[in-house]
């Protein structure tokens, strides 16, 4: 099959991420770029991009690029597309469009020269318009203007990639699907160990571990893609693609949520239903405080704790991110934890040294996501034994090389 140019859209801090998630997928000229990575491959990696990938909201198929100084230009360029190809009168579209450039300041107009020119393409060749259909369209075109230069792709996804499709029960200001998995994929873990959540909300970190863990593709429980209603698109190579479990592996561990709030862990429970993970995954409501384990093992921990509205100022936050401080110290030796948060000055309520930071944007609040090292005893003689044992594989290394 041909191959050509696409780019899959994220979101801020998961571009390595999802380059990763390309490269593994095979694909080509993988490049990292503003909240996007561009990459090459076939109408098969189009099809497995939409359902495997667990980071992008979306991949489109650039269509045409050139450079316009206004909407006017914008107008003449897209007039010269063949739109034939891609659609005809009774295709319904909708135009999605993005600016960012000192030459264009109305986006909204720039969608709106957009839809005239293709009405006009029709027009002259038909004699008649198809429609802008704004719910359920036929045919999803993405415009991206940067500066002067303006890109005309087809949207291949349609509904953003993030929303999976198990939700069917939600909390208050639950964790984006795509953030959830990637903070996931970043710590390294593919369910070598128990995961934990002891805050889940309505189960989102819960259940995209348990895919990950299973290697399950995320884009299974959705009913419809953009692509799905392509005038080129390939029913059985698509059926093909969904229907192959061939990647998917056994998961031999547990994953466990727990939550306060009785309404959260019923939401959690719905979900998890929802999505076919029950037997893997347990929840409880209990607090933060009262968590017990009874055997120390190794395990995951990932939390999205609640944020504060007035930041420092909320006394109530900052005792409970001490409480987590002290539940990870208690609960979870030997084990890796990771938690995510807008609250700097509550994160330092924890009493622990992050061993890394990571910053990312959960909506529209810019985060740090820390790990921390769960270790017993004093720190210092941790990361000196952790300095030695890397110091003796690395001799251990070079002996075999000779």
């Amino acid at each position: 099959m041909q191959e050509f140019q696409m780019l899959a859209k994220t979101f801020k801090g998961l571009e390595n991420v999802l380059a990763q998630e390309l490269v593994e997928l095979g694909a080509n000229n993988v490049q990292i770029e503003r909240r996007a990575v561009s990459f090459s491959g076939d109408k098969a990696l189009l099809y497995r991009a939409n359902l495997c990938l667990r980071t992008a909201s979306r991949v489109l198929k650039p269509i045409a690029t050139f450079r316009a100084k206004d909407a006017d230009e914008v107008y003449h360029e897209v007039k010269e597309i063949d739109w034939s190809q891609y659609m005809d009168l009774q295709t319904g579209f909708l135009i999605d469009s993005t600016v960012y450039s000192e030459e264009f300041r109305h986006s909204k107009y720039v969608t709106y020269r957009v839809k005239d020119a293709i009405a006009d393409y029709f027009m002259e060749k038909e004699g008649k318009r198809p429609s802008v259909k704004l719910t359920n369209p036929d045919l999803y075109i993405n415009v991206h203007i940067s500066a002067t230069t303006v890109t005309i792709s087809l949207d291949s996804s349609g509904e953003s990639l993030h929303k999976r499709g198990y939700r069917v029960a939600n909390t208050e200001a639950p964790i984006n699907e795509a953030l959830a998995a990637g903070m996931i994929l970043m710590t390294g873990w593919h369910g070598e160990t128990d995961f934990y959540d002891p805050m889940c909300g309505s189960g989102t970190l819960l259940i995209e571990a348990a895919l990950i863990a299973q290697n399950i593709a995320p884009g299974v429980f959705r009913q419809d893609y953009a692509f799905c209603h392509w005038r080129d698109f390939d029913e059985e190579l698509w059926s093909d693609i969904y229907n192959d479990d061939s990647r998917e592996r056994t998961f031999t561990h547990h994953i466990y949520g727990s939550d306060a709030s009785y309404y959260a862990v019923q939401a959690a429970l719905k979900n998890i239903k929802e999505a076919g993970m029950s037997r893997f995954i347990d929840v409880h409501q209990i607090r933060l405080q009262e968590i017990k384990r009874e055997e120390q093992t190794p395990a995951l921990v990932i939390m999205n704790p609640p944020y504060g509205e007035r930041l420092a100022q909320d006394k109530d936050v900052l005792r409970l991110y001490g409480d987590i401080g002290t539940a990870l110290k208690h609960q979870f030796t030997g084990s890796t934890a990771w938690i995510i948060s807008s609250n700097e000055d509550a994160l330092k309520c924890i009493g622990l040294h992050p061993s890394k930071k990571i910053r990312l944007l959960n909506g529209e609040l810019d985060c740090l996501y820390n790990c921390y090292q769960l270790f017993a005893g004093d720190r210092k003689a941790f990361v000196q034994s952790r300095h030695s044992d890397t110091h003796r594989d690395d001799k251990r290394f070079a002996r075999s090389r000779r």
